[in-house]
């Protein structure tokens, strides 16, 4: 798989305090990753060096090829950012403010081909002052777009956003991932949103890389113990154990078949990712 960011090494303090203390990244062409980790933990200067805002003190750093500290202008069309706390033009509508953005690239998208692909063709005549919060993340994300970007970086992209327009902007970004091969970057705290669009995650704390691997089997969830759960005389069960299928087994022949209350979980990612940062403290 060819890399579109390639990171060893990485270093940065700030007043002698290692913020990035060693980062060592890999994130493959058309890849959604996702970057996980608690307040403080080093994910905004890594990714804030990897779009070339801020310089770092050591290490090696390549995206898309280039060094972004040194990269040429046309390295910065290829780059997408959708920001947390996007401002936009309140008082533009749809249409004006991605046309407005598009006129900063080469050979931007069709501004209606890129409206119509974020989802808002019936509101591209509208003003975006009367949009609702999950509407405006798609200008964000139109934006994000329409300079035909080979990396989007997404910075906690659904924060406040209700279940319903979570799914639909989860739907948005799959659809750049496997039909346009945009290569993503996404920092979260919802770890159902990680687990539902990434290929792969990691985890840093304390400025380190803690784990990389797909959700489902990041820290050996794969392959943690189970916990059968079921009621017995009236009261709940557990085990835990390496083998639920045996262990179900068992239940079902001692029940004669159907075992009340039975529950099968093996560690969410949540579980893991509080073990992980947990035991980094």
């Amino acid at each position: 798989m060819t890399e579109a960011v390639q990171v060893r090494g990485l270093r940065k303090a700030y007043q002698g305090a290692p913020a990035v203390d060693g980062v060592d990244l890999d994130i493959g062409d058309g890849e959604i990753f996702a970057l996980l980790g608690p307040n403080g933990a080093g994910k905004t200067t890594t990714v804030e060096i990897l779009e070339g805002f801020r310089k770092r003190d050591a290490g090696s750093v390549r995206v898309l090829g280039e060094d972004p500290e040194r990269a040429p202008r046309r390295w910065r069309y290829g780059i997408g950012l959708v920001l947390q706390n996007a401002s936009d033009m309140a008082d533009m509508t749809v249409t004006e403010t991605v046309r407005h953005f598009a006129g900063y690239y080469p050979a931007p998208r069709p501004v209606d081909e890129v409206i119509e692909l974020v989802g808002l063709t019936g509101k591209a005549g509208s003003k975006v002052r009367t949009l609702s919060g999950g509407q405006r993340r798609r200008v964000d994300v139109a934006i994000g777009v329409v300079g035909r970007p080979r990396l989007l970086f997404l910075d906690e992209p659904t924060t406040g956003f209700d279940p319903e327009a979570r799914r639909q902007f989860w739907s948005l970004i799959r659809r750049l991932s496997e039909e346009d091969g945009t290569t993503i970057l996404l920092t979260t705290h919802y770890l159902d949103e990680a687990e539902a669009l990434a290929h792969r995650v990691g985890v840093i704390a304390g400025g380190r890389i803690l784990a990389v691997d797909t959700p489902a089997d990041l820290g050996g969830r794969a392959s943690a113990e189970a916990t059968v759960s079921w009621s017995e005389n009236g009261e709940p069960r557990q085990l835990r154990t390496a083998g639920p299928t045996a262990a179900v087994a068992d239940l079902s022949a001692r029940f004669d078949g159907e075992v009340p209350g039975l529950v099968v979980t093996r560690p969410s990612l949540e579980d893991v990712y509080l073990d992980l940062i947990g035991g980094s403290r």
